[in-house]
């Protein structure tokens, strides 16, 4: 289907519109504007632009644990992320950044491509980490945990510049850097790398005009993202009133995944002290650093830091614009996950607007956050097809594993 025509009630990335009509062609929005009466999609819905998931991993793995990240082959990884990629679709998600991962880039392609069904994949293949930091699977001996991984390691300047010339080699979309370490490790967080070594990531990404994403933990980890000039702060939990006044002056977004603490992941090898000091971190971040970033005029953004496991399962997305609603109302935490995504990722859609991606989720109703589900999705629109949303339920059902 070349041409798309729906009207209704919308929302435009910004706020809520009364008996609009969009109409799409050969995949881009051309026309946005009081509704003539005229459908190629019958019904009744709410028109959203595609929804934007700014944090994820297509790990392809059944459970979340470290270990599985890395071990996981890069072939089943891709095998199971084909039926997360149809679950995210199915899910009102027509866009989402992988910030690390194995098979993200070669499943953007195929996807680009044709052959497969799925959202835009910004993706950045490799991550980049410092050796024994996070996500350095450091039960195994060295060389053969950094060689399974999916992060490039570097411990100087110039290392880390190369770094980042192999993900670009990759084909990256985006870079992502560990600042810090995460409870995914076991131990005490802290930051990771120096700032000598940040600042070279990001020059040498900047240098090849692509966005650095940095997850951070902690006070010491965030500042130093910022110093060094990050584009997004991944996660940041510890925020304070400082960094989010700094943030907002710089336009550094801000991407809280309250999704993935919401799931309360089990946490190996951590000790009495690390987990207290962990559950009190998660409790600050839960109820206080998004309401910080929002008071201080930082930018937000939806990302849910899933995985595709049995515990962060890809088509339950909808959660972070659940979560982030108590923070910013139901029209901010949408435009976290449209118009905002799109403009802190530098993307063309997310918007309903002349000019942008035709890309577009049709759901029942939006009257709550909650009615994001996707078993209210009547359509999805993207790359100028519209493609039935109880279908695209049914098919993503004979995909799970």
């Amino acid at each position: 289907m070349d041409s798309v025509i729906v009207s209704g009630k919308a929302f435009d990335g910004r706020s809520f519109r009364e008996d609009v009509e969009v109409r799409v062609e050969r995949g881009e929005i051309e026309r946005v504007g009081r509704s003539n009466g005229e459908k190629s999609l019958s019904g009744d819905y709410v028109i959203l632009p595609g929804l934007i998931d700014a944090h994820v991993h297509f790990f392809g793995v059944k459970e979340d644990r470290l270990l599985e990240w890395n071990l996981v082959p890069e072939t089943l990884a891709t095998a199971r992320s084909v039926g997360d990629a149809i679950r995210l679709l199915s899910a009102g998600f027509t866009t989402v950044r992988d910030l690390g991962s194995k098979c993200a880039l070669g499943l953007a392609e195929a996807i680009e491509e044709g052959r497969l069904l799925g959202p835009r994949i910004v993706a950045s293949g490799y991550s980049i980490a410092e050796t024994g930091g996070n996500d350095d699977p450091r039960d195994l001996p060295l060389e053969m945990g950094q060689s399974i991984s999916y992060s490039f390691y570097c411990d100087s300047p110039w290392e880390c510049r190369k770094a980042v010339r192999k993900c670009v080699r990759q084909g990256a979309d985006v870079i992502k850097v560990y600042a810090s370490g995460a409870f995914s490790s076991g131990g005490k967080i802290k930051p990771a790398f120096t700032l000598e070594e940040l600042r070279a990531i990001v020059d040498e990404a900047h240098r090849a005009d692509l966005k650095v994403a940095m997850h951070a933990y902690g006070e010491e980890a965030i500042g130093n993202a910022l110093d060094a000039g990050a584009d997004t702060i991944e996660h940041g939990l510890g925020l304070s009133e400082s960094l989010a006044k700094e943030m907002a002056r710089k336009g550094i977004c801000y991407v809280p995944t309250l999704a993935t603490y919401e799931v309360g992941l089990e946490v190996r090898k951590m000790n009495e002290e690390v987990r207290k000091a962990r559950s009190e971190l998660i409790r600050k971040h839960m109820e206080e650093d998004v309401k910080i970033a929002r008071d201080n005029g930082v930018t937000i953004i939806a990302g849910t830091d899933y995985v595709g496991s049995s515990s962060r399962r890809h088509g339950e997305n909808y959660r972070e614009i659940v979560l982030l609603a108590k923070f910013l109302g139901l029209e901010g935490a949408l435009r976290a996950a449209s118009f905002d995504a799109a403009l802190c990722l530098g993307l063309r859609g997310g918007s309903l607007e002349v000019g942008k991606w035709g890309d577009l989720a049709l759901f029942k109703k939006v009257e709550d956050p909650s009615d994001l589900r996707p078993d209210n999705l009547e359509y999805i629109v993207i790359r100028g097809r519209a493609i039935n949303g109880p279908q695209l339920r049914e098919l993503a059902r004979w995909v799970q594993y």
